[in-house]
């Protein structure tokens, strides 16, 4: 494996975890909405990471074996929240709104689980460099 497979895997999977901490950004941003319908309500929004094992799983952006790809996206399926509000304009002939199904302590869980593991392979990449850096230093000497 070259130097340039670590990198190139650290970046496929800082990535993905960007990918994560915008949908979770999109997810808490929408929580509060609501839709007069539970087919228009908001639905949380989940990345599907693919491990990249086999040379045919090889696309334009995700080059490297070892790395992750984003396979696609996926709706929440925990069910939208009904809340009787007559008052409310978006409310149905019943007098009902529909929230979304997002649920603000998991999606700050799935935060910082996307913080911590991006910064991990931030942390690979410092030492992927710290170690060439040393290599040259030695060639030098």
């Amino acid at each position: 494996m070259s130097i340039g497979n670590i990198f190139g895997i650290a970046g496929t999977a800082m990535n993905a975890q960007m990918v994560r901490m915008n949908s979770t950004a999109s997810n808490m941003a929408n929580a509060g909405t609501v839709s007069s319908s539970p087919e228009e309500a908001y639905k949380g929004k989940r990345p599907v990471f693919e491990a990249l094992l086999y040379e045919h799983q090889l696309t334009q952006g995700a080059q490297y074996l070892g790395g992750v790809k984003i396979a696609g996206m996926v709706d929440d399926q925990a069910p939208t929240k009904k809340m009787h509000d007559p008052g409310n304009p978006m409310a149905d002939k019943d007098g009902f709104v529909y929230g979304s199904n997002v649920n603000e302590v998991t999606e700050m869980v799935e935060m910082m689980g996307a913080a911590r593991s991006y910064q991990n392979n931030v942390e690979v990449v410092n030492t992927a460099r710290e170690l060439m850096m040393r290599t040259l230093d030695i060639i030098k000497a």
